[in-house]
């Protein structure tokens, strides 16, 4: 067995256990699960990356955790804490995404889907920022960056994965449209009553965000190594 595949294999036990106690509303072990996830995947990272890590991705790592242990305590401040913890994720992401510089060339026939694209990313921040709970219109400045960060960042691997086609652009792009339904389903938790199908999606797609997160990560490295290699 390859060195990293026990913590990848302790990642998705985290996340079935996760969906068994979600399912079964038994929310106090299904903390214990859903904290098991990030060090997991985290774990798994390292390893894989042959124990090479930025620090970009250090910093991406830590407010994840940050954000997760937010939510996980359920206090007070959980809820704003979390929110600046994952923007702070997200600004990282995009902050990968610009340094790239990898330059987009739309032709005629990726006009008409890219065009779909933000009316449909545009509508859907509109739509949930509309949903805000009483709660959160205290920080409705924030909560609106925060939308137009995640907005801004799927954008990006959307547009790449429709001009480009690539492995990595598809990885990116599952990873935004997790982040993107996980955090729909944790206002739609915020502001209609309690759901165990909310609940459910909810921390899913958040766990499988991780995942794909960690193998853009990983084949963002690979690409690299091809770089200088045939330099």
């Amino acid at each position: 067995m390859k060195a990293n595949k026990p913590s990848l294999i302790l990642y998705f036990l985290a996340l079935l256990f996760t969906i068994i106690f979600d399912w079964t509303e038994q929310e106090y072990m299904a903390i214990y699960a859903k904290a098991i996830v990030l060090p997991a995947i985290f774990f798994y990272f390292f390893v894989s990356s042959e124990f090479k890590i930025g620090k970009t991705e250090v910093f991406i790592f830590l407010f994840c955790f940050i954000g997760q242990v937010f939510d996980l305590m359920d206090v007070e401040v959980s809820e704003i804490g979390g929110v600046l913890s994952f923007l702070v994720v997200y600004l990282l992401l995009l902050k990968i995404f610009i340094a790239e510089r990898e330059k987009v060339i739309l032709s005629k026939k990726d006009i008409l889907p890219v065009s779909i694209v933000v009316i449909f990313i545009v509508y859907l921040l509109v739509s949930v920022l509309s949903l805000q709970s009483d709660n959160m219109k205290k920080f409705n400045a924030l909560y609106t960056f925060y939308g137009i960060v995640l907005s801004v960042l799927s954008y990006f691997c959307f547009v790449r994965y429709i001009t480009k086609g690539t492995h990595i652009a598809l990885i990116m792009s599952l990873m935004a449209v997790c982040y993107i339904f996980s955090d729909i389903f944790y206002i739609f938790n915020e502001y209609f009553s309690h759901s165990v199908v909310l609940v459910l999606i909810r921390d899913v797609t958040q766990i499988l965000g991780y995942y794909f997160m960690v193998e853009y990560f990983l084949e963002r490295s690979k690409a690299k190594k091809k770089v200088l290699y045939n330099n």
